[in-house]
């Protein structure tokens, strides 16, 4: 089983290769604005340099959000544009999710996971996962405020982490139960790909002609202020 993996959900663009669940490449770039520029190079570069080629792929996953509008648009057109042409079936998976599949193997029963993507001013996307991946909170977009995750925290210790969780840090880091990594964890194509696999076992195929990226909320605009 070959997958190919994208992930473009923020501002690291990252592809992945992995066979049967084993990573064989990754890249990733943490610049930014380089996901439409530089996906496909990395696609062509991952696969190549693990001696495989585009037509040997059993499946393509894609980071389905949330994220960036403008990063989920690039990453899922790219990844059904391969999958028509090479007509290999999609898989979709939360990028909130993957996130939280990154520290797993580093914390106990008694931890909760909550990966934070940053989106507007003092609002994150954000949700709740157990060690072993079972999910306690869906995804949502939360406001942050000092009574935010109240109940949870009051139950036992929770694990705030990506680029949203700084912004939480400065309402609840006083909080005994809140504990923020140092290390800081972005979305990557490494995890989705293992993702990715179990979906394929379980057949978890997307619908390519109705598929869309989960943008959690509408895309918002600012218009122009007109001069009087």
């Amino acid at each position: 089983m070959l997958i190919l993996s994208i992930d473009t959900s923020t501002a690291c663009c990252s592809v992945a290769l992995h066979q049967d669940g084993l990573l064989l490449g990754c890249y990733e770039l943490f610049t930014e604005r380089t996901s439409a520029a530089m996906l496909t190079t990395l696609i062509r570069d991952v696969v190549t340099h693990a001696g495989s080629e585009l037509t040997q792929l059993d499946a393509i996953a894609v980071a389905k959000g949330p994220g960036s509008y403008t990063g989920l648009r690039i990453a899922v057109s790219t990844a059904k544009g391969l999958c028509f042409a090479l007509d290999k079936p999609l898989l979709a998976v939360n990028t909130l999710q993957a996130m939280a599949a990154q520290l797993q193997a580093f914390f106990s029963d008694e931890y909760l996971l909550c990966p934070m993507i940053d989106a507007r001013r003092m609002e994150v996307y954000c949700a709740l996962y157990q060690p072993d991946g079972r999910e306690v909170q869906p995804t949502s977009a939360q406001i942050i405020d000092e009574n935010s995750f109240s109940n949870w925290l009051e139950r036992g210790p929770v694990v705030f982490f990506g680029d949203g969780a700084a912004k939480c840090q400065v309402l609840l880091g006083r909080h005994q139960n809140a504990l923020f990594p140092g290390k800081n964890v972005v979305p990557s194509a490494r995890t989705i790909g293992q993702l990715a696999t179990l979906a394929f076992n379980e057949g978890q195929f997307e619908n390519l002609a109705t598929f869309e990226p989960f943008y959690l909320k509408d895309f918002m605009t600012t218009q122009p202020r007109k001069l009087v």
